[in-house]
């Protein structure tokens, strides 16, 4: 699929020909702003051309080569959609800014009667995200959502659903909407985007209704989707333990002008497999506890970031350890940190935005993800604001009601 995928689709059509009498051969020419290389140069203010539209060229014997362009555009299939609905309504339009988060350290401390195992975390929330819009729908019966990435769920599987379906039984509400996500956030990264497009669904169903509920009524209800969701709710920094679902506020630990970078391999991990090699007797056995308030005090270092599940990521993916060592020999410094977040196939470095040299130069690194970011937090009462900066994968803050 080309710059948007979508269930419910709605297009224009141009031609630079009139007609095209054959369409035995079709080469599809894909222009999609989610590559695995986000950006060449860190160096340098990455410029980003965000083309909506799929090349499709046709070829035949009765046919010279000809051109179409299948044009989406949401922003005003969305805005078209939301005139036709009650303009009574509060909100009708609603975009939101859906972050993702890093494991500043992840500790597994006992495996649970229920098969889960019982975690202890310093979740950080960073200004990587999606950008999700939604719309009221004039229909009472199902949401559409599409989005700009191929292999994203738009059914009931996708978390964005799952929460609008989980708000409506808990309100009664009758809402349904029009949702476009625009994907910046790779899956599979153990960065929590997905948990995090829940969470911003809940937010927003949540604003179209008047806020019927409490902030904590939507965290508690989260759990009963994801052990990661509840976290969005809270400020942006959070010890967190039992499955994740535990969430305790904290005044900001970490410097917010304190630079990142994320490499992520195409490859991903199955966290259900790193969960199945984890041992815990072989573990790091010091009180996260005592990790949290070392980063408090004194900061990131390599010491504090530590993460039980890299030792069985890597088993399961054994480029990613080479990955994460090339990153440590390679920075020679630069790094205050380097490690995995949460259950992998991302490697953080703190302490800049620059990634190594050699992640350019090596054709095996090639395909891989690259984002620089900082830590952010939202105020009281309010939603994540996309902060004013360039990066590999965002754009400017834009969080805006109708």
């Amino acid at each position: 699929m080309a710059s948007s995928h979508f269930l419910c689709n709605s297009h224009h059509l141009y031609s630079s020909n009139s007609q095209i009498k054959s369409f035995r051969n079709v080469g599809l020419s894909l222009s999609s702003p989610y590559r695995g290389r986000l950006s060449s140069s860190f160096g340098k203010k990455p410029q980003f051309q965000r083309t909506q539209f799929v090349t499709v060229i046709a070829s035949g014997s009765r046919t010279d080569r000809k051109q179409v362009e299948i044009v989406y555009d949401p922003d005003e299939r969305l805005n078209k959609l939301a005139d036709e609905v009650d303009m009574d309504a509060g909100v009708s339009r609603l975009t939101l800014f859906s972050p993702c988060k890093i494991n500043v350290f992840l500790r597994i401390t006992s495996k649970r009667e229920d098969g889960f195992h019982d975690l202890a975390s310093l979740f950080h929330v960073i200004s990587l995200g999606d950008k999700i819009k939604f719309s009221l729908s004039p229909s009472k019966s199902k949401d559409c959502l599409s989005t700009n990435v191929p292999g994203v769920p738009l059914d009931d599987t996708n978390l964005i659903i799952k929460a609008l379906n989980l708000y409506r039984k808990k309100t009664c509400s009758d809402n349904f909407f029009w949702i476009h996500l625009d994907k910046k956030v790779p899956t599979g990264a153990g960065l929590g985007g997905g948990s995090s497009n829940a969470a911003t669904a809940l937010w927003a169903a949540n604003q179209f209704n008047g806020c019927l509920a409490t902030e904590k009524e939507l965290q508690e209800w989260s759990s009963e989707i994801g052990s990661d969701i509840p976290f969005f709710f809270s400020h942006g920094a959070a010890y967190c333990t039992g499955r994740g679902e535990v969430v305790q506020d904290l005044p900001p630990p970490i410097s917010f002008d304190l630079p990142m970078v994320l490499i992520k391999p195409p490859q991903a991990c199955s966290t259900a497999e790193v969960y199945k090699r984890l041992r815990l007797d072989q573990t790091i056995s010091i009180d996260p506890l005592i990790l949290l308030e070392k980063i408090s005090k004194e900061g990131i270092s390599q010491d504090v970031c530590v993460n039980d599940l890299e030792s069985p990521a890597f088993e399961v993916l054994p480029s990613l350890k080479r990955l994460k060592q090339r990153i440590i020999s390679a920075g020679r410094g630069q790094y205050d940190a380097v490690f995995m977040s949460g259950s992998g196939s991302t490697i953080v470095g703190i302490g800049s935005p620059d990634p190594p040299q050699f992640v350019y130069d090596d054709e095996e690194y090639q395909d891989v993800f690259l984002s620089e970011a900082n830590f952010i937090t939202r105020a009281t009462n309010q939603w994540y604001m996309e902060p004013f900066t360039t990066n590999a994968c965002s754009s400017p803050a834009d969080t805006s009601y109708s």
